[in-house]
């Protein structure tokens, strides 16, 4: 008998153990935010898998608040929204482990976009851009449906993702073509994201951008320009993935064209932590998510 107890203990662990040893890095993420026990519980409605383009990697999830099963936007009182892309060195990544993020903005008043896009090998240079710009004019035209606010619209991005949204930013044509105007950002953060990496090193920067015949178009620290949105460039200072020399060399661009931008450096801190410390079990590594949010309320 004890050997059958054995087995219905030990077999499930080890199950669980493959399982959780199987998913990615933000999927551990989003389970360990789910699971945590300590703390304030998080609400939020989501719709999941909404189509911005035609392929599978063309898609959003979107999180908005909801107070202990009731729908906050009951009253009809619209709410500033943040578009999020994901990191992933233009190659991996997905919008589902991310949704801890999405619970993080949304618990604390905001409509949350949780965008994917196209990768390599599949595409490289500028399709992901493209798609980055796609999904901010799908939340432009229909946000308003899950009680976001299409005028006060911010974008925000990690590593990779931080690339995106600063280019959308920064280089007009990508919303322009669209018919789109890019005033309608109403701010960019930036968590760990590289802007300035002439020449490319890594192979996941060859493989994405590499080909492009003007490697220079595609810095965003090319296009900075004073009339962008106010900018938010948050690093860690052990990030050894991506420096944190490239927000400040970004920074250093904007305000000498008299633009708005905001360099803060978290120490201690690498390129993985800054992102972790949106789920709940990791809030002490770094007040990023308070950060964000005191620049959102500065600048909505």
């Amino acid at each position: 008998m004890s050997k059958y107890i054995f087995l219905l203990i030990i077999v499930p662990i080890i199950g669980f153990a493959l399982w959780f040893y199987g998913l990615t890095g933000p999927q551990k993420l989003n389970f360990a935010d789910k699971a945590y026990l300590i703390g304030e519980r998080q609400f939020a409605y989501v719709n999941k898998n909404i189509e911005f383009g035609d392929t599978d990697r063309q898609k959003l999830d979107i999180y908005w608040p909801e107070q202990k099963g009731t729908n906050a936007q009951a009253d009809g009182k619209k709410l500033p929204v943040i578009i999020f892309y994901h990191g992933g060195s233009w190659r991996d990544g997905e919008r589902a482990g991310y949704a801890f993020l999405g619970r993080a903005l949304a618990s604390r008043g905001y409509v949350s976009v949780i965008a994917d896009y196209r990768k390599t090998p599949d595409v490289t240079f500028p399709a992901f851009v493209e798609d980055a710009a796609s999904a901010f004019v799908w939340t432009e035209k229909n946000i308003a449906r899950y009680g976001g606010d299409s005028s006060n619209i911010f974008i925000m991005g990690h590593s990779a993702g931080a690339h995106l949204a600063m280019l959308i930013g920064l280089d007009h044509r990508y919303l322009n073509a669209l018919g789109s105007d890019p005033s309608k950002i109403k701010g960019i953060i930036g968590l760990a994201g590289p802007y300035d990496f002439l020449p490319f090193t890594s192979d996941a920067a060859k493989a994405a951008l590499g080909e492009w015949p003007k490697p220079e178009e595609t810095q965003p620290i090319t296009y900075a320009r004073g009339d962008a949105a106010p900018m938010l460039l948050l690093s860690g200072t052990d990030d050894t993935t991506v420096y944190p020399r490239n927000g400040q060399r970004l920074k250093a661009a904007v305000t000498d064209v008299n633009g708005d931008a905001e360099v803060i450096e978290y120490p201690n801190m690498d390129h993985y932590g800054i992102i972790m410390a949106f789920a709940r079990p990791f809030h002490g590594y770094g007040p990023i998510l308070e950060d964000s949010i005191n620049f959102i309320e500065k600048h909505r």
